[in-house]
């Protein structure tokens, strides 16, 4: 059996972040189309950074199933084998500066969530895929890389993950 969580919806926050962002290249093109061709490449560029965030760095869906956690985006797909997770865990901003400390973005922020890398003063990179600033779920992989994301119905799916792990150890 296969249960799908696709990424949250954003926070008011964020949506408003990505609103802004997302008008940024219509004023350019505005501007390319009525005054001058001279921002043309520029505006080329922001249409390509968007598409690559979109297609490579913001996940669209969590599935999980008996043998692992997949992450699966528009262009690519990654598995977590069951096996591999410690722990599974709902956070918040405040809980994760206490047990981290600080830390900055290494990625992509602002449209439609902060994806890639959190490097973090205690812990070091942190595999990050959020679409908010709440209901964060912690996955804990031993030496492996931790992950920080925002599926959607985050106790459901802690609960699943947790229980059918639980279910796999057992045998």
């Amino acid at each position: 059996m296969k249960y799908h969580y696709r990424l949250a919806p954003m926070t008011l926050d964020v949506l408003v972040l990505t609103v802004i962002l997302l008008l940024i290249p219509v004023a350019i093109q505005v501007w390319v189309l009525v005054v001058s061709l001279s921002l043309l490449v520029p505006l080329l560029f922001i249409y390509g950074i968007y598409a690559w965030d979109w297609l490579r760095f913001r996940p669209s869906r969590f599935v999980i199933d008996e043998d692992a956690l997949e992450v699966v985006w528009p262009l690519k797909r990654r598995r977590i084998r069951r096996a591999d997770i410690e722990d599974v865990r709902l956070t918040d901003r405040r809980a994760l500066r206490r047990e981290l400390g600080w830390g900055f973005r290494v990625g992509a922020g602002g449209l439609g969530g902060a994806f890639g890398w959190l490097w973090t003063q205690r812990r070091g990179p942190v595999q990050m895929y959020v679409s908010r600033n709440r209901d964060l779920v912690w996955i804990e992989m031993g030496d492996a890389r931790p992950w920080l994301i925002t599926p959607e119905r985050p106790g459901e799916f802690i609960q699943r993950l947790s229980t059918e792990r639980s279910a796999e150890e057992r045998m």
